[in-house]
């Protein structure tokens, strides 16, 4: 998958910044291509932001989520979702509660800015 990405320093961390625009992620394989891109490049963090996600990410029941959550906390790598993804939470409250639980962790965070996320990396 060619993404176009850069590599930032956010408060002392290493982050891959995805554009918005690219090859969709719709599957382990494609997080799996992002993850060789930060570790290649010594990145701590993935942002990728929500409109490059596969619409099935957003249905829990796919399993496209816990696909690609699972991999990146098998690499220990943290994975962001950037964006607003209301149009999705409006309509599944099991999406609702798996974003509020990942929000509460240290591994995955679901946020609509990456000045929230520069906050969350705050020392």
């Amino acid at each position: 998958m060619s993404t176009v990405s850069t590599l930032q320093n956010v408060n002392g961390v290493s982050v891959l910044v995805c554009a918005d625009e690219g090859a969709a992620v719709r599957a382990e394989r494609d997080a799996l291509d992002l993850i060789g891109d930060a570790g290649y490049q010594g990145a701590e963090w993935v942002v990728v932001p929500a409109a490059r996600l596969d619409d099935a990410f957003f249905h829990l029941g796919s399993g496209v989520a816990g696909d690609i959550v699972q991999k990146f906390v098998q690499y220990r790598l943290g994975l962001v979702v950037l964006g607003d993804i209301s149009r999705h939470t409006e309509r599944s409250s099991a999406l609702r509660d798996f974003v509020r639980e990942c929000n509460r962790g240290r591994q995955t965070w679901f946020l609509t800015t990456l000045g929230e996320l520069t906050e969350r990396l705050a020392p």
